[in-house]
């Protein structure tokens, strides 16, 4: 059991660089590998699990269109008019959900909507929460059955 909650700390630890790592990828246009190397200089990845905060980031950025035509159905507005912490918050969970069948998908919700309390604008977690559970319905149908 402590091993699983160290676990599950690294990777929150892992999930929030992330997000700051896409965030800045986002914003600069710089290379992922550029921005990795620069968060792994700047930061204490001593309690980060780095193997998934690198596989989330290059993850993401590998396949961002795809995870966006994902979650584009379920939004209540157009792609451009999120702002870029929920954007990449939704690409971030999105790309758990389809990539990270090792993840509960509740917890991939869970991480998300923490992560939009910290980040994001001051009601952005409810709207993560939600679109992030529609996806979750196609993603991870038996997974969505079953709790339900």
């Amino acid at each position: 059991m402590a091993q699983q909650n160290a676990l599950a700390a690294q990777r929150r630890k892992a999930r929030h660089f992330a997000l700051q790592a896409l965030y800045q990828w986002t914003l600069s246009g710089a290379s992922v590998t550029d921005i990795e190397a620069e968060f792994r200089v700047d930061n204490d990845f001593q309690h980060t699990d780095g193997d998934y905060f690198s596989a989330v980031l290059k993850g993401v950025a590998a396949h961002v269109e795809a995870l966006e035509a994902l979650f584009d159905p379920v939004l209540d507005r157009t792609l451009d008019e999120l702002d870029p912490i929920e954007r990449n918050l939704l690409r971030l969970g999105t790309f758990e959900l389809r990539d990270r069948i090792d993840v509960p998908y509740k917890v991939v919700i869970s991480e998300a909507v923490a992560l939009a309390k910290k980040f994001g604008a001051t009601d952005s977690h409810g709207y993560i929460n939600g679109v992030l559970d529609k996806v979750a319905r196609d993603l991870r149908t038996v997974e969505h059955a079953q709790e339900r």
